[in-house]
């Protein structure tokens, strides 16, 4: 929860859970019937916070910028872009050189719209730009800063007459969960995305009428591995690190039951009418034995260490890298290390700081790692960022997502066919292909199914979203969604 409540310059509103869309900067829309066009009408009377208008020629700008600079177009939308309008001040047209139907859910929902007034003097690349005075058309503006909180105060220009209700929003800092955790307890957070063992005797018990929780499924933690670096090239080795695996145990021990299993094709529960029917009783079974097979049959041999190694001697030892503070992963990825070590694979737990974690990630300068995955409206999202070529890079170079460097000519068929189509059952046969790659290739090897972690406390605010209410993803990492949930607030009194 950052500069994006300030910048919050988006255009359509995507509701995670059930995929439905509400109209934000643009009050309404247009989509060709082939998927080569889209018009926005953008809302009339937005100000940026600095009291400058808002207009269709800040749209025309940012994506001229994305274009022009490729390392600030994170999600690689302007390659499918031909030309970008704007007939008067409210409305933009968008041209495409070919249909792709998921534009609208980067474009409309995934894009900030920079103002034109403030970044046409940025020069040169706009991703390594530092901006020491965010200027944006959400809900808030910067009240204070210090590496320890960050405090902020309402954007009085809002286009939302008298939003939002929470005036205020402080955001602390803490240097693990366990710290999080405490300051929860104590009454001292109102809402929090936190992994909490034994959640209902630590949280929920203390105040039975204002803390609540809940997990609505979220994505799919996976380990990733460059497969561009020998031995992860090698499927066996995927297959065998794959086996040697309890994912079962990682859920009990380091999730505390919050994150059963992943299915072995990526897919989440709200996925299954895309699932393959061959693969809906598919299941991941931890097999040592079949761990070992499968290197021996690779051409590994097991040392007197009890460590396997090719024929030039070079052992299956790996650091496997986690965040510093993320004491759930950190569980899990000791406990990964124990049953891959008896299989005959070394692996060390290498606890480093998330911006240096994530940097290798990107750069593909790690061994093993976890993290997350990121879904979308349907299965093609997730696996349009875990598997486009596109989404890659060489080692060295920074990917945008797809940090296992993934690169298949069927599979970028199969996510263009998807993407070119505007016929339900042409992208439900692509998704099922990408089903089969996920299961037969294993590009990457799927966990668990996580949660949005999400706590929550009523005292002093209500209108939260829950069961009952799912109008948003939960939590407070989650965007633009923690706009659209904070702007549901109101005070309890």
């Amino acid at each position: 929860m950052d500069h994006r409540l300030i910048r919050s310059s988006y255009v359509i509103y995507f509701n995670r859970l059930d995929g439905s869309v509400k109209p934000w900067l643009a009050s309404s829309y247009e989509r060709s019937s082939d998927a080569t066009s889209i018009t926005f009408h953008l809302r009339k009377g937005v100000v940026w916070s600095d009291g400058q208008p808002f207009t269709s020629d800040d749209v025309v700008f940012t994506l001229g910028l994305l274009k022009k600079y490729s390392a600030m177009d994170l999600s690689s939308i302007t390659p499918f872009i031909k030309t970008v309008s704007a007939p008067d001040a409210n409305t933009v047209q968008v041209t495409l050189d070919k249909p792709f139907y998921p534009l609208l859910w980067y474009l409309g929902g995934q894009t900030y719209i920079l103002p034109k007034h403030v970044w046409s003097s940025v020069k040169g690349d706009g991703s390594q730009y530092a901006d020491p005075n965010p200027v944006g058309t959400g809900p808030y503006l910067v009240k204070s800063f210090t590496p320890q909180l960050v405090v902020l105060s309402k954007n009085p220009k809002f286009w939302q007459p008298g939003k939002p209700e929470v005036t205020e929003l402080k955001i602390p800092s803490f240097n693990s969960n366990t710290s999080a955790e405490l300051a929860l307890q104590k009454g001292q957070i109102d809402w929090t995305n936190l992994y909490i063992p034994n959640i209902q005797k630590t949280y929920i018990n203390l105040d039975p009428q204002h803390n609540h929780y809940w997990f609505p499924a979220s994505d799919i933690v996976m380990l990733f591995m460059p497969l561009s670096k020998y031995p992860f090239n090698l499927l066996p080795v995927r297959q065998a690190i794959s086996s040697a695996i309890d994912r079962s145990k990682l859920d009990s021990l380091g999730e505390s039951g919050y994150e059963p299993p992943a299915h072995p094709t990526g897919l989440l529960p709200y996925n299954k009418d895309y699932m393959v029917p061959e693969y809906a009783d598919l299941k991941f079974t931890q097999d040592p034995a079949k761990s070992e097979q499968l290197l021996q049959g690779a051409g590994f041999t097991k040392g007197s260490d009890g460590i396997y190694a090719d024929k030039n001697g070079k052992k299956l030892s790996f650091n496997l890298n986690v965040v510093s503070g993320y004491t759930d992963w950190i569980t899990d990825c000791q406990l990964m290390a124990t049953e891959l070590k008896a299989v005959g694979i070394k692996v060390n737990v290498n606890v480093i700081a998330f911006d240096a974690y994530y940097n290798a990630l990107q750069n593909g300068t790690y061994d093993m790692a976890l993290l997350w995955t990121n879904p979308g409206p349907t299965p093609y999202y997730l696996y349009d960022a875990l598997l486009r070529s596109t989404n890659s890079a060489p080692i060295g170079q920074p990917a945008s997502s797809n940090y296992e460097r993934w690169n298949d000519t069927n599979t970028d068929a199969l996510l263009n066919q998807y993407a070119s189509s505007t016929d339900p059952t042409v992208q439900k046969q692509a998704i099922i292909g990408l089903e089969k790659i996920m299961v037969e290739q294993m590009p990457s090897i799927p966990l668990m199914d996580e949660p949005y972690w999400y706590q929550y406390n009523t005292s002093k605010f209500v209108g939260w979203p829950d069961q009952q209410h799912p109008f948003a993803a939960p939590g407070t990492a989650t965007y633009p969604d923690i706009e659209y949930v904070v702007l549901n607030l109101h005070p309890a009194d």
